[in-house]
């Protein structure tokens, strides 16, 4: 049986049980954020952010995420271009760039699109499997903005005149973007839409017994 099968929603916010009233509007006692039975137009919501994260993901690793400017000769390098470089100096660091700022973004991306089409087609199938999936997916997407955070460091702090400057390109931008759409989907999916499926089911199963 479902929470909501009693009455009950979790708060979104703190994760209080709150019994819902009738009307379907109620507030949560211990924090005061609005309580819903399911996300409001969550499918809806995560398939507009995630398809613009999409988009964005392609200027993302195409544009110079930073210009390095040297003595006068300016070097635009973008994230991939960064990662090759690392990998013939550093490669262990190389492959912290590649996994935080190429591999989970997109991870990320694939793991939200299964998780939406599988609730859509109302699928059966690993359903705790699934609710992991998405568990892990919310924690490690904020991770990506590590690639953001170096190139807003350096920026910040190689600026010597005409001798050495660094300046974020237009991929910084873009990958910033990607990684904010990203955490917001994932906000906006509800998890609970895994397990509607279920019990539906094996409440109709009940009833005929």
């Amino acid at each position: 049986m479902r929470a909501r099968d009693l009455g009950l929603a979790s708060c979104h916010t703190c994760s209080l049980l709150v019994r819902m009233p009738a009307s379907g509007h109620v507030h949560c006692p211990r924090c005061g954020s609005p309580v819903h039975l399911r996300k409001p137009n969550s499918i809806g919501t995560t398939w507009a952010l995630l398809i613009a994260a999409m988009i964005m993901y392609l200027p993302a690793n195409l544009l110079p995420v930073m210009a390095t400017t040297y003595l006068g000769n300016t070097q635009a390098d973008t994230i991939m271009s960064g990662v090759i470089y690392l990998l013939h100096h550093d490669w262990p660091l190389a492959v912290i760039v590649f996994v935080a700022s190429v591999l989970v973004p997109l991870l990320k991306i694939l793991a939200l699109l299964y998780l939406l089409i599988s609730v859509q087609r109302r699928s059966p199938l690993r359903k705790a499997q699934r609710t992991r999936l998405y568990r892990v997916t919310e924690l490690v997407g904020r991770w990506s903005m590590v690639d953001v955070f170096v190139v807003a460091l350096m920026a910040a702090l190689v600026q010597v005149g005409a001798l050495a400057t660094i300046e974020p390109g237009g991929g910084a931008l873009a990958f910033a973007t990607v990684v904010i759409l990203t955490m917001l989907a994932a906000m906006s999916f509800d998890a609970r839409l895994i397990w509607d499926e279920y019990g539906e089911h094996y409440g109709t199963a009940q009833q005929a017994r």
